[in-house]
């Protein structure tokens, strides 16, 4: 059986290769640029963008790690409804959504296919802290908002586990997964963590709203991906800092710490 992960190059994506081939699946991995994908020889590279359907290659696709944006923006897809049939035409049994925050055109889409479906709600990835690494290195200093509302960020490679076990494995059809990590943590703790980690002091200067919303339009994100950001960051629903055991319970394991994660990325710290 193949199956076909979309965004392959990503935080997340990456990890579903891993995961997948470790479990001895074959892999399709779509992204934009398969000459700088830097994946595994053993998976199949395919080039493909997601805001133009006719370019993803469901043939012969058992299931799919299928994200909810795209475009150089990271917008919301729109393009949900002819992905989904695109996808249930050529046989995919399986979908795992991956969504960004609200339930949007693709989750709708999915939801209302025929598809065994599970979404996969991660709160918030450990792995975008790495955002701060540019002004750690050159300042030992951190410009973020919102310093003390609290996340439950989860192991990126954590993600990557069990979108590859619900792609794998019954029971999961029709189901949400909110993800997290093992604890709660604020921006301003999560950069305590790195500097342990690195074992030097860093500072924190918190950004208001607008200076955030004027660095994320300058990133070139588009408005209604500032417009997540904010809520979430800045005043999150319940779900997004209440811990869960949605990974020990679907991998028979406790999820990795951010302690973990800080003493894994270190080096790009320095």
């Amino acid at each position: 059986m193949t199956y076909l992960v979309t965004g392959a190059t990503g935080k997340a994506g990456r990890h579903v290769v891993s995961a997948l081939l470790a479990a001895g699946e074959r892999v399709r991995a779509l992204t934009r640029n398969p000459a700088e994908s830097a994946l595994p020889p053993e998976v199949e590279v395919v080039a493909g963008d997601l805001t133009d359907p006719a370019t993803v290659p469901f043939d012969g696709v058992t299931g799919v790690h299928l994200l909810t944006i795209g475009g150089d923006d990271y917008a919301t897809l729109t393009t949900g409804p002819e992905l989904v049939k695109r996808a249930q035409d050529a046989g995919v049994r399986r979908i795992a959504v991956l969504w960004n925050g609200d339930v949007g055109p693709v989750e709708e889409a999915v939801a209302a296919s025929e598809l065994a479906w599970t979404r996969l709600q991660p709160t918030d990835f450990m792995g975008n802290t790495l955002h701060l690494a540019p002004s750690i290195r050159a300042e030992g200093q951190v410009r973020e908002p919102f310093s003390d509302v609290p996340a439950a960020p989860v192991h990126e490679a954590d993600v990557g586990a069990v979108s590859a076990a619900v792609l794998t494995s019954d029971g999961h059809a029709g189901k949400a997964y909110t993800l997290t990590g093992p604890e709660a943590l604020t921006a301003r703790q999560r950069v305590a963590r790195v500097s342990a980690a690195l074992g030097r002091e860093l500072t924190f200067v918190e950004l208001t709203e607008a200076q955030a919303r004027d660095r994320w339009r300058d990133q070139g994100l588009a408005d209604d991906m500032i417009d997540t950001l904010v809520a979430w960051q800045g005043s999150p629903p319940p779900h997004a800092y209440t811990v869960t055991n949605t990974v020990a319970e679907i991998l028979g394991r406790p999820p990795r710490t951010f302690d973990e994660w800080a003493k894994e990325h270190a080096p790009l710290f320095t």
